[in-house]
């Protein structure tokens, strides 16, 4: 399945940086100055799993396929954007177009690194994208009431659900407050009528990246900036990922053999780009399983919940539309059992059938007939 997550930001955090250690590319274009970056940049990226690696020892794998991630580096937002400041229209259509929204802010001094506010303080900062990002859903609230509304009036049933919906999304985003802090108020099929209608930004799952300077790694302990955007989190329940930009694309530039040594001085078990892949795969609340054989181990991505033969489906259509039956085994019991063949012959495999729901980290082979 295709997934994407946009990195959004004020101009100068480190969008960009951070975005081409992800891909280790020089796609994006890095300089000091506002709106670097104008049209998206879009880089596919591997999700990291050491479960592949095991997996593949044990099928003795021809080659190993990771799961992937597609991350969209959007232009820097101003404050205005809803009114169309800076590149305010075309940064707010690009990330209605991402599933989740990682938000960079800077937490490092650097008087040779300018700052669009003129002064760090990234709360401040994520407050002026968001409340511009508020402004916009505000906007298309407004602009599809004055339609729903006359429809609502003949007795429409939809237009009636529709223009209860909005109403309490004006609610909410006139109190400058994003819809995902109040997803109690609406139900199910309300929260599906806003994002078939108006596409909301706010109801997009975020995370914050934080770039710390290296010598805070690597856990940032003592940064201000980052203990300020921790307790902004906090009251969002949204996670927090501590990087330093500067340092990850440092580790991309190095042979591949010298990067262990090289993250392991800085104290850091894995780059902090890694965490943040994860992180992202988490927000959207994404799963994965396996197949393997001789000829490849691979992962495959699919939503927490998904059925077995849907699952079946990011595989290949046929095999979804022709399902019998999936011979299951979790990745751990696989391990400790050491072959897929032992496994079989120790009754360890399961059958499962079309209601059973893929959970993260089966290892699966489909059975199916077309």
């Amino acid at each position: 399945m295709k997934v994407n997550i946009g990195i959004v930001g004020l101009p100068n955090v480190g969008k960009s940086t951070i975005f081409n250690a992800l891909t280790e590319t020089a796609k994006a274009d890095v300089a000091n100055y506002p709106f670097c970056t104008i049209e998206p940049n879009v880089g596919i990226v591997n999700v990291p799993d050491e479960r592949l690696q095991k997996l593949s020892e044990i099928s003795n794998s021809q080659k190993i396929i990771p799961t992937t991630i597609e991350f969209v580096d959007i232009a820097g937002l101003v404050k205005g954007a809803s009114k169309g400041e800076g590149l305010g229209n075309q940064f707010l259509s690009n990330i209605r177009n991402v599933a989740a929204i990682a938000h960079v802010v800077r937490c490092f001094d650097d008087s040779d690194v300018v700052h669009v506010e003129g002064s760090v303080n990234p709360v401040r900062d994520a407050e002026i994208i968001e409340t511009e990002l508020i402004l916009s859903d505000l906007q298309s609230v407004e602009k599809r009431l004055e339609r729903v509304s006359k429809v609502a009036k003949t007795g429409n049933k939809e237009a009636k659900l529709e223009l209860s919906a909005l109403e309490k999304a004006k609610e909410i985003l006139e109190d400058l407050k994003p819809l995902r802090s109040n997803l109690e108020n609406f139900d199910e099929d309300e929260i599906n009528i806003l994002k078939q209608t108006i596409f909301p930004i706010t109801l997009k799952p975020l995370m914050y990246i934080a770039n710390i300077p290296e010598d805070d790694l690597p856990e940032g302990e003592g940064n201000k900036y980052l203990e300020a955007i921790k307790e902004k989190a906090a009251k969002e329940n949204a996670p927090v990922v501590a990087l330093s930009g500067k340092v990850e694309q440092e580790i991309i530039e190095l042979p591949a053999e010298e990067r262990q040594e090289f993250l392991e001085a800085l104290g850091l078990s894995e780059p902090g780009l890694n965490k943040m892949i994860k992180e992202g795969y988490k927000l959207l609340d994404l799963i994965t399983y396996f197949t393997t054989g001789e000829k490849e181990t691979r992962a495959w991505t699919v939503k927490k919940g998904t059925k077995a033969p849907q699952a079946a489906g990011e595989i290949h259509s046929d095999i979804e539309r022709g399902f019998i039956a999936a011979e299951v085994i979790h990745y751990d019991d696989l391990v400790k059992i050491g072959s897929m063949q032992k496994a079989k012959e120790q009754g360890q495999i399961r059958i499962e059938g079309k209601d059973y729901e893929v959970k993260d980290g089966d290892v699966i082979y489909f059975r199916f007939n077309v």
